[in-house]
């Protein structure tokens, strides 16, 4: 039976004559923090005084030895980051240029010192470049001259720490006679009866030996042949349960074992866990366009998405534990799709596992993002072989329902200016177009894949066409309010977003010892988009009176703002479903401290837009724009109810009410006109519309505001509210219109966390936040860690 052992122990880093300890897996970066050698390049600006770790040579050793009982050993690196030569006592055994691979090699009857000496990818960018020639990218950065983590070079929300080292495990495998080389898991659904399809690869040292295969999955057993070194069995499981999207069923998985045989006795094992369900792509069109609407076991779905980066610029450092937690978190949003974005990786399986048991469908790029990418040798070669071996690696994921092919390359090459300067020279259309969809239908025909994001589906329209295919929304953020996202109608939003800084404690972390502001050193330095800081202010300027010299105001206004204008895309988007079929905020995460789009910041703590999430992406949701109020139901049940709409002055006078009935199908959305005379007459008044979630009237009613002027205008009273406190909560009673209530929780304590983000109370109306990890509450800790919108100054 072949055998498997971590090869974790021993490792050292070479650094000025000295053997530092180092973990494996790892990287160079994680091992000099450890040791002392620099400073943590997430605080303050540190990352500046580490850059020249990613210029240098470094080499990891550790001795082994030889081991007998089995005709091969081999040498396995789940993950080489990113250009190195492998060495065993002085003999070597290969060279690797690829991050997104594995490696094996034979070192049957090798003992010695093993040595891994990465080259600096800079270094090997810049020769790739001299090889092949320039191209263009949007950052000053030669990341398309590797297979490597694009966002390792930094990114306008990531740091520029460019690693090294065995980032994925590390092991010996010891076997003999034949061993399982690869399998490729086709699962479908065919007429209500689950079917797994095995097509099974080989590896041998006696070619002469007869072996046989047996897979078991759902209780259904068959054995099968092996001729040379490939095989193929087909299992069928009758009344399989089918794998359904949180939200729409349950996630029911089933284990396949697959173990291979000669004269009865087992060699290699190989297990996965399935989930049977089909996947379709509507691309369809229609008078609007040309649709992209995901179909799921039949259901066509509104794909209610973020984008995912890596976790951590060191992706080495996250755990399962850890992607748990964070894709629990989504989940907890009401996210049913999480793409992982291009100018990252190959996320490791842990990732897809959760994903599986949460019902998180996963949207994949291929590792291509924002830049040109060359066709030529060395890379072409890399990107294929490194597209087949994910694709079969991740293929038996129920939770992967699509295969991208890049990140906004095709639209870089239509409007960033590349098309001219490339003057015919190659820039990944032939991968996009060629290369990766030709490896997605001959590995993996049972999903869709789509060339790039933004994408119209042909050249015949342009790439980034908001009628045709997915979407990118950054006119919005880069030039415009947010209120532009209600001039058109995607048929899928894709990437969207608007900055905030992370929360206060996670500023006090990064920046220990800085006299917080919003233009201080530290916060500038955490602060990686192209005018960022101009971005926020001039955005924040067009609803609120920019607050001078007060960083805790500055601090929250500028969430709030982030939670409205992804409110005002989702909420405008959802109201026009099927014709707009899902958005993807940018994005979930962040991958350090640092202001940018993110839900949840780099310390693991969610930021108000987190919480406006749950109300946008809950099944049912009430909108409210000029005279209409939608009513969105993406239950599978339809909702009858009564709309009570009121016109209110800001000093909380009624000024008109009406109740209204509505029916909304499933999966559907109704609108409800508001009466002429409830409309507000000006900047002093407003609109709430109120509507039970369901049958239950006495449940919380779900709520939509409608203040028809920016809140600079808007002659708000002063806030008055009264707080009281009890063992995990905090309750505030408004006296007045308290509008955008935030409890910013990790000011009581940095552990401490709130359920719930922004509230807008009426008059005499309470909520109670509920609040975990606050060790010593009180009234007055709460009063000052409570923020609402004032009156204009």
């Amino acid at each position: 039976m072949l055998q498997a052992t971590p090869l974790t122990d021993g490792w050292v880093l070479g650094h000025e004559g000295a053997a530092l300890p180092a973990t494996v897996p790892g990287c160079v970066h994680t091992d000099l923090l450890a040791a002392g050698v620099i400073p943590d390049p997430f605080l303050g600006r540190a990352e500046t005084e580490v850059a020249w770790v990613g210029k240098r040579e470094w080499t990891y050793g550790t001795d082994i030895v030889a081991a007998d009982g089995h005709e091969q050993t081999d040498l396995v690196f789940d993950g080489l980051d990113t250009v190195a030569e492998i060495s065993l006592d002085g003999r070597l055994l290969g060279r690797t240029r690829n991050m997104h691979r594995s490696y094996r090699f034979d070192v049957t009857g090798l003992s010695g010192r093993l040595s891994v000496r990465f080259a600096s990818a800079y270094a090997e960018a810049e020769a790739v470049r001299g090889q092949v020639g320039e191209r263009p990218n949007a950052y000053a950065e030669p990341f398309q001259y590797l297979r490597k983590m694009a966002c390792s070079f930094g990114w306008d929300w990531g740091p520029t720490l460019v690693t090294a080292g065995m980032w994925r495990p590390v092991r010996t495998e010891r076997w003999s006679t034949a061993r399982i080389a690869r399998v490729r898991p086709l699962v479908g659904v065919e007429q209500g009866v689950g079917v797994v399809e095995l097509a099974i690869d080989v590896e041998r040292t006696r070619v002469e030996a007869p072996l046989a295969v047996e897979a078991t999955v759902g209780g259904v057993r068959v054995r099968g042949s092996v001729d040379g070194t490939h095989g193929r069995i087909r299992l069928e499981v009758p009344g399989a349960r089918l794998w359904w999207p949180r939200g729409y069923g349950e996630q029911p998985l089933y284990e396949v074992e697959l173990t291979l045989l000669h004269e009865g006795a087992p060699l290699d094992v190989w297990r996965r866990r399935v989930g049977f369900r089909t996947v379709e792509l509507d691309r369809s069109r229609d008078e609007h366009g040309t649709g992209f609407t995901f179909v799921v076991n039949g259901e066509r779905l509104f794909a209610r998405g973020v984008n995912w980066i890596p976790d951590d610029v060191f992706p080495s450092r996250v755990t399962r534990e850890r992607y748990r937690e964070r894709l629990t978190q989504a989940a907890g949003a009401g996210v049913d799709l999480v793409r992982v974005w291009g100018g990252g990786i190959y996320e490791s399986g842990d990732f897809y596992d959760v994903c599986d048991e949460l019902g998180l469908l996963v949207w994949q790029d291929f590792p291509f993002a924002c830049a040109a990418y060359p066709e030529e040798q060395p890379l072409r070669g890399e990107v294929e072989a490194e597209a087949r071996e994910n694709v079969v690696r991740l293929m038996a994921h129920p939770s992967l329902v699509l295969w991208n092919g890049n990140n906004e390359n095709l639209w870089g090459f239509r409007d960033w200016g590349w098309e001219p300067r490339l003057a015919g020279d190659s820039w990944g259309e032939g991968y996009y177009l060629g290369v990766l969809p030709r490896v997605v239908a001959e590995l993996d025909p049972t999903r869709p894949y789509t060339a790039g994001s933004p994408w119209s589906g042909s050249w015949e329209h342009h790439p980034n066409d908001p009628a045709h295919g997915t979407h990118h929304s950054w006119e919005v953020w880069n030039r415009e309010d947010y209120a532009g996202y209600r001039a058109n109608v995607p048929r899928f939003m894709a990437e969207f977003g608007w900055q905030a800084p992370p929360a206060y404690a996670t500023l006090r972390r990064a920046l220990p010892g800085e006299v917080l502001a919003a233009d201080s050193p530290g916060m500038l330095h955490h602060q990686k988009a192209e005018d960022g800081n101009g971005k926020l202010e001039r955005g924040l300027a067009r609803h609120f009176v920019p607050p001078e010299g007060d960083f805790d105001r500055w601090h929250y206004l500028m969430q709030v703002n982030q939670a409205r204008a992804v409110a005002a895309g989702i909420e405008h988007w959802r109201s026009h479903w099927p014709v707009c079929a899902g958005t993807v905020v940018w994005q979930l995460n962040d991958c350090w401290p640092v202001t940018s789009w993110a839900a949840i910041d780099g310390d693991g703590r969610e930021k108000p837009l987190y919480h406006e999430l749950r109300r946008l992406y809950a099944d049912r949701l009430l909108t409210v724009r000029e005279g209409t109020v939608a009513v969105v139901n993406q239950g599978a049940e339809p909702w009858t109810g009564v709309v009570r709409l009121r016109r209110m002055s800001v000093e909380g006078a009624p000024l008109g009410e009406a109740s209204v009935a509505f029916t909304a199908g499933a999966r559907a959305v109704a609108r409800v006109e508001v009466p002429k005379e409830l409309e507000p007459a000006g900047a002093e008044e407003f609109l709430v519309a109120d509507a039970a979630p369901g049958a239950d009237v006495d449940l919380v009613p779900l709520r939509a505001l409608y203040f028809p002027a920016p809140d600079r205008e808007i002659p708000y009273p002063k806030p008055e509210f009264d707080v009281s406190v009890a063992a995990g909560s905090v309750t505030v009673t408004a006296r007045t219109l308290v509008r955008d209530l935030l409890l910013q929780a990790d000011r009581l304590d940095p552990g401490a966390r709130a359920d719930r983000g922004l509230v807008t109370l009426l008059p005499g109306e309470r909520v109670t936040i509920g609040v975990d990890g606050w060790r010593t509450p009180g009234a007055d800790a709460a009063r000052a860690a409570l923020f609402c919108v004032e009156p204009p100054r």
